[in-house]
């Protein structure tokens, strides 16, 4: 196991209790350079999670609480007429750092979340045709309430397709649960120890990318994606963004535990959070209760690495 990276994940346990693999999955989410979206209830660890994950890295991190009157300039920044030099000058945003926690994205505006959409994927913001890049390594954690809480919508599916993994965090198991209530008091974040710095950040990033994939694990993982266009139960399948954004995932696993290379255990660790968010049903199996997760779970046993 790669030591720096388990003492993040230690880290980030001391007050995120009872999570480590979900803490394990955002984090290779960050090595792979992809987005996080955080999907449950309030109160079991969202924000705390991103928070902790920052400091750990040593992350500029800021939080926005999204809600209706939220815009989008608040988000990307914007231009503003300087009466003592006679010229227009940029403000920036929220989103100018290297973690960016976007609260409760499903609380607010279509519009509003739609201008993040340019920043998860490219790294920068245009405002007034001028692009500005944003700073390296970036992330977007994103939590949403679930669909049906009071004043939420449901993302789009342009938004969907941006994030790289999506997680639910759980109630936490009774030991943990116990141990929550007797550390309740602490310090909390203060807790929370820097273990490496942005410019090793980079560097891990950098091996995970260029982690090597025999031809054998590249045939897999199109095999697996093709099954999901095949299968008579699916709507929309998963797209060959999709496709790369497992590969992705699977690469930053196998860096976790210390690999040189990927193997189909890789993939299967994370193949439900790639692609549970990507892939839609068609009315006939929502009509019958059928889960996503369930058909992943069944193509997974009926596909095999050669």
């Amino acid at each position: 196991m790669n030591t720096e990276l388990e003492q993040i994940i230690t880290e980030v346990g001391k007050v995120v209790k009872g999570k480590d693999r979900v803490i394990r999955k955002v984090l290779a989410a960050v090595l792979a350079g992809g987005h996080v979206l955080l999907e449950d209830i309030p109160g079991v660890g969202k924000t705390t999670l991103a928070m902790a994950l920052g400091k750990s890295m040593e992350l500029e991190y800021k939080r926005m609480q999204f809600t209706p009157d939220v815009l989008p300039s608040d988000i990307v920044g914007f231009t503003m007429y300087n009466s003592g030099t006679g010229e227009f000058e940029y403000r920036k945003g929220a989103v100018f750092c290297n973690l960016f926690l976007a609260d409760e994205l499903n609380r607010t505006s279509s519009k509003t979340q739609s201008a993040l959409l340019e920043v998860m994927e490219e790294s920068k913001v245009t405002v007034d045709g001028v692009s500005y890049p944003l700073p390296r390594p970036f992330t977007v954690i994103a939590t949403e309430n679930p669909f049906g809480s009071s004043g939420t919508q449901l993302l789009p599916e342009s938004q969907l397709d941006r994030f790289l993994i999506c997680l639910n965090m759980g109630y936490p198991a009774h030991e943990a649960a116990v141990d929550i209530l007797k550390n309740s008091a602490g310090a909390g974040i203060d807790q929370v120890q820097s273990v490496i710095t942005v410019e090793r950040l980079m560097e891990l990033k950098r091996q995970a990318e260029t982690l090597h994939v025999e031809d054998n694990i590249y045939e897999y993982l199109v095999q697996l994606t093709e099954a999901t266009r095949q299968e008579p139960r699916i709507a929309l399948g998963v797209s060959p963004r999709g496709g790369i954004a497992l590969l992705k995932m699977a690469k930053a696993m196998a860096l976790l535990r210390g690999g040189e290379y990927v193997i189909p255990e890789d993939v299967l660790a994370v193949i439900d959070d790639v692609w549970r968010h990507r892939i839609h049903l068609n009315a006939k199996a929502r009509a019958e209760g059928m889960d996503v997760s369930d058909i992943i779970l069944e193509i997974t046993e009926r596909i095999h690495a050669v």
